[in-house]
């Protein structure tokens, strides 16, 4: 393959990332739409979903929000029916959050069909192609995990004034 080649399929597949992460950012919109919430709300809805009932310090951390941050969240979120808070059996002190059966019904309602839609394309891959993808995926997210951290310890840029606008 020649160098030019190499660089039009790399940059065909740069843009395809980035092509499917906006499309994916269409779907979460259109979820958190019809939810009724903003999308910081859905990521702990999204992290509940496929984690399980957790703490909700652990939300917190996993969500990247401060705990008033995490609080007010929580507190939209029961509002809307979307989770409930019960305390720990093990410690009375914290509070465990779970998702409602009514969130899991329309999460699957939403996303269900895309997840099936999504392994039914899957199936066609060999077995080294799945591989590929799984390490491409799990490469391009530690990726962005490093990225999104690196990006939130710089520091703020400063507003413009009109002059250097």
């Amino acid at each position: 393959m020649s160098n030019e080649v190499r660089q039009d399929l790399l940059a065909a597949v740069a843009r395809g990332v980035a092509e499917f992460q906006n499309a994916t950012d269409l779907v979460d919109d259109a979820v958190a739409q019809r939810l009724g919430i903003n999308r910081t709300d859905q990521r702990c809805l999204g992290l509940l979903f496929g984690h399980g009932a957790m703490g909700a310090g652990q939300l917190a951390a996993a969500s990247q929000l401060s705990p008033g941050a995490m609080t007010a969240a929580l507190d939209r979120l029961e509002r809307a029916g979307y989770i409930r808070r019960v305390r720990s059996s093990v410690d009375r002190r914290s509070v465990i959050v779970e998702l409602t059966l009514t969130a899991r019904r329309l999460i699957e309602e939403y996303y269900g069909p895309i997840g099936r839609a999504g392994l039914a394309h899957l199936d066609q891959y060999s077995d080294a192609e799945l591989a590929l993808l799984r390490d491409f995926l799990r490469k391009g997210r530690e990726l962005q995990i490093e990225h999104a951290a690196r990006i939130r310890s710089t520091a703020a840029p400063r507003p413009l004034d009109n002059n250097n606008s």
